[in-house]
């Protein structure tokens, strides 16, 4: 192959050479063509997109829950606030390590973004992050489910890397972790109206 990013095609004619994918490209690349090749898995991925956009599905879910189970109103307020910090999180993580958006031929992008910055995935931080928690106020195992379909579907879409969105779901973890830790303490109960502090039940 020539060094030269163009060559020279059927008279004469400058034709492009394609950048043969390598590395974490190639890995994506690969899985993509397979996740495509699930029916419906677009159209899927596309959704969730949207549902995690700036966590918004997901904090509109810790609000549903506030209103419609009222004796753990402050458990569903935690998922909401320890989501919304593990976008927060996301977002202040990708300005410090600058990571570029995949941009190659082999790599097909489904859907628009609202910034060219990668690593770590947003959505799969925010993701991790609501599922371990709502999952723990509900009693209900999401995260097994939840998680890993998020995960694909930002590979479907070829907006994030592999190291991207499992980088995330480590971080939104992490954040879960910190929020459930947090919440129960002194100094936090304190700073919450009296309608979201812990019950004696929940602090059992």
């Amino acid at each position: 192959m020539s060094s030269n990013p163009e060559s020279t095609g059927p008279a004469g004619a400058p034709q492009l050479e394609i950048p043969v994918p390598t590395g974490e490209v190639r890995l994506l690349s690969e899985v993509q063509r397979r996740l495509l090749a699930v029916p419906g898995s677009r159209k899927a991925a596309v959704m969730l997109s949207h549902v995690g956009e700036h966590a918004l599905g997901w904090m509109a879910v810790a609000a549903v829950g506030m209103a419609a189970d009222p004796p753990r109103r402050g458990r569903w307020a935690m998922v909401g606030v320890g989501t919304f910090s593990a976008h927060a999180a996301s977002v202040v993580l990708k300005r410090v390590v600058r990571r570029r958006r995949p941009d190659h031929p082999a790599v097909r992008v489904g859907v628009g973004t609202p910034s060219t910055l990668s690593f770590p995935s947003s959505h799969a931080t925010s993701t991790s992050a609501f599922a371990l928690l709502a999952g723990a106020v509900s009693g209900v195992p999401v995260a097994p489910t939840l998680v890993p379909v998020m995960l694909a579907s930002r590979l479907t879409l070829g907006v994030h890397y592999p190291s991207d969105v499992l980088a995330g779901a480590a971080v939104g973890a992490g954040c879960a972790a910190v929020t459930r830790a947090a919440w129960p303490s002194p100094a936090v109960q304190r700073m919450l109206p009296a309608a979201l502090r812990d019950t004696p039940e929940e602090t059992r």
